[in-house]
């Protein structure tokens, strides 16, 4: 069995959890509702307030599918009790972030400032030189986060651009360093 996929998924008493037909599972909690279609050959059940998740057989597909079912619902579950957020540092001069009603403004050394507008049930904050973007969908908050980091890459030299606060940039000696 997948050590993953077996695991039980505790379900908070204010989090209600409906499973449809073909797995459309929908998770409704103080944040917010989740739906999501989950592949239709894993079955998906309540038993005694937890989520199991069983596969029909030991083919590598379903072992596969069987952790990935698991973990998708558990990000589910997650999500509309805690919520997610992804921290991103600005560094460099002159780098700046702004934030303007639902606009990300972004000035990154390039001749134009960078707009990014927050994606539907995505927020995005600012506070000094750190970004902070949060939601109840875990995949959207890693995608809009990935999608600012893009804009301006850190690079190896100075370390200058956008980077996770938890990201540790390999730093690279410079010319006058060689000898």
């Amino acid at each position: 069995m997948s050590r993953v996929g077996r695991m039980p998924i505790a379900i908070p008493a204010e989090v209600t959890v409906d499973i449809a037909e073909n797995n459309h599972v929908t998770v409704k909690g103080p944040k917010g509702t989740l739906e999501k279609t989950l592949p239709a050959e894993m079955e998906i059940s309540m038993e005694e307030g937890n989520l199991v998740v069983k596969r029909p057989n030991d083919i590598k597909k379903m072992k596969s599918l069987h952790g990935l079912t698991r973990s998708l619902l558990n990000n589910m579950v997650t999500g509309v009790t805690s919520g997610y957020e992804k921290k991103l540092e600005v560094n460099g001069v002159g780098y700046r972030a702004n934030k303007q009603g639902k606009k990300l403004v972004l000035n990154l050394g390039y001749s134009h400032p960078v707009e990014m507008e927050d994606p539907e049930g995505i927020e995005s904050k600012v506070e000094g030189n750190v970004i902070t973007v949060s939601g109840i969908d875990k995949e959207k908050v890693g995608q809009f986060a990935a999608e600012i980091r893009d804009k301006r890459r850190p690079e190896p030299y100075k370390g200058k651009g956008i980077k996770y606060a938890d990201e540790v940039i390999r730093r690279k000696v410079g010319k006058a360093g060689k000898k």
